[in-house]
Order: C-alpha cells, then structure tokens, then sequence
C-alpha cells in the first residue's frame, strides 16, 4: 500500500550497485534501458550532493585466484564476468565516484558480503539506504535482503534498477517489494524529494507477500508500486 512517507536527514545514505561499462557494451551483458537508469542515476546522485547526503559506490570486480566453485569462466579460464583485468568493469563515466567519493570493490553480489560496510554506516548513524543499480534481481537483490537484515531500512529506486530484460527487472523488484520489511518502494523523482526532506507517498509493504503477481498482472503491479 501507499502511505506517507519522509526520511530523517542525517540518517540517509546512497548506495549505487554495479553500474559498469560492461552493462552497456558487453553484449552478454546488456542490461535494458540502461542509458535511462544513468540518467535517473545521474538524478540521484545530484540530490544526494546537494543535500549532503554521503554516496557509496560499489562495483563487482572478479579475481578468481581465490577459488570460487562452479564460478564460469571463459576459453582462457578467466572469469565470464566482471574479470579484475577487464576494463569493461569501470563505473560508468556519468555516474562515477566525484570530489573524494569512494569506489568500493566487492566479489559478491551483495555490497554487504564478507566486510564492514554495515558497520561503517552504522557508526556515522545511517538508517535508511536509497537503492539503486543493476542486476535487479541478482546483486541489488542481494544487497537489498543484506541491508534489511542488518536493520537498515532500504528506499528501493525502481526505475534507477535494471536487469537483462524489463520482465526480469519488473519481477526482481516486485519479489524485493513483497518483503521489503521497514523500507519502502519509490521512483527517482521521489526519491529526490524524499533527500530533501519532502514528504511523498511511497509504496510500503504490509502484511506478508502482497503482490501476487502473475505473468499477466506483473507489469501493472509493477507500475501501481
């Protein structure tokens, strides 16, 4: 359901997930829209300056000289994707870290896998996290259940997300949307507002498993959240 919703300044950070060249320009791994989700990328990373809310940038960077069972590789035994030696795994340019903002490399899917991150945010009083990047349902899905069950309450940007196609995206975000304890589901512009101490109506889930979705109804849930 929908509800009012506003964001504590002080207490909010941006988490960007894995938005790397390789997802414009690899064609394995395409991922739809995605000069749109840069641009409404682009949008929050402007509101986040500008109200002074602390950006965090995360990147999937593969070095497979830690074993890493059933992890595919290509002909020369590298990894398939996101392989340290690939340049394609760069952020991209237009939402790259600026003025000392950190890039964080991680070699799971999830920006909370085997480090501190949790404990960093916790220390500088950070309760809710504004969610964007991409695969949907893959490593912003990761990242998304980490955060919540680590207390953080997650502000999921679904139009700042994508995935290989818009039914994989749509789906991802509507399997988060079910169980997105604490947080709540919204767009770019209101994800904007929201930094700026605006108050909006965001969805927020209630009860256990809500959107029933089918392959029918998904792309109208999806578009109601």
């Amino acid at each position: 359901m929908k509800a009012p919703l506003s964001l504590r300044p002080g207490t909010v950070a941006a988490v960007f997930v894995d938005l790397q060249e390789e997802h414009r320009r690899d064609r394995r791994y395409l991922v739809e829209g995605f000069a749109e989700i840069l641009a409404n990328v682009q949008r929050l990373q402007h509101a986040a300056r500008r109200n002074f809310v602390p950006l965090y940038h995360w990147a999937y960077v593969v070095d497979l000289a830690e074993a890493r069972p059933f992890h595919p590789v290509d002909e020369s035994d590298k990894s398939a994707f996101s392989d340290k030696d690939d340049p394609l795994t760069a952020t991209c340019h237009e939402v790259a870290p600026q003025d000392g903002e950190a890039l964080l490399v991680k070699q799971e899917a999830s920006a909370f896998a085997r480090n501190d991150f949790a404990d960093r945010l916790k220390a500088a009083g950070i309760e809710w996290l504004v969610v964007a990047g991409v695969w949907t349902e893959a490593c912003v899905d990761a990242t998304v259940k980490d955060a919540v069950a680590r207390g953080f309450r997650v502000l999921l940007v679904k139009d700042a997300c994508g995935s290989g196609s818009s039914a994989m995206h749509q789906t991802g975000i509507l399997n988060l949307a079910n169980r997105l304890y604490g947080g709540a589901v919204t767009n770019t512009l209101d994800a904007c507002r929201l930094m700026a101490g605006d108050t909006v109506s965001a969805w927020q889930v209630e009860g256990a498993v809500p959107l029933r979705f089918t392959f029918e109804n998904a792309a109208r849930l999806y578009a109601e959240l």
